[in-house]
């Protein structure tokens, strides 16, 4: 059953994307099983050399991916993250920059996502790759 993409973006801002995603800006604009995008300010989540840290980039890529898997994995189900890697091409110093997460393999027990994150210019600065595991949700049978 396919999903209409404004019910996945009102269950993933009603769920929201955690402490966090909240702390770091963290926007979601789209969400559904084919591609989800979130954006997340420069400012306030730079390191000391006022660029966008690096960590920062892998705290959007991780949001978007785990919160995708979790969408995938269903009721009763968590997706929880088992590797993530990055790399960073390009540096942010200002505005915006946003995540597009596409699915690159989505089974009954991992999922794989690639996560582009773009700067205001639509410059790429990082690429992002995380691969969750879905088990059963604690406390339920």
């Amino acid at each position: 059953m396919t999903q209409k993409t404004e019910d996945t973006l009102s269950w993933v801002q009603q769920r929201g994307g955690g402490a966090l995603a909240d702390k770091m800006g963290i926007e979601f604009l789209e969400f559904s099983l084919e591609r989800a995008v979130a954006r997340m300010p420069v400012f306030g989540n730079t390191q000391p050399a006022m660029l966008l840290h690096g960590g920062a980039f892998v705290v959007l890529g991780e949001s978007l991916g785990s919160m995708s898997a979790n969408l995938h994995a269903g009721p009763g189900k968590l997706a929880v993250g088992i590797e993530i890697n990055a790399t960073h091409t390009r540096s942010a110093t200002s505005g915006w920059v946003t995540g597009i997460c596409t699915p690159i393999h989505l089974g009954r027990t991992l999922t794989t996502h690639s996560i582009e994150i773009e700067d205001d210019q639509g410059r790429r600065c990082s690429t992002i790759r995380i691969t969750n595991l879905i088990t059963d949700r604690p406390g339920i049978a």
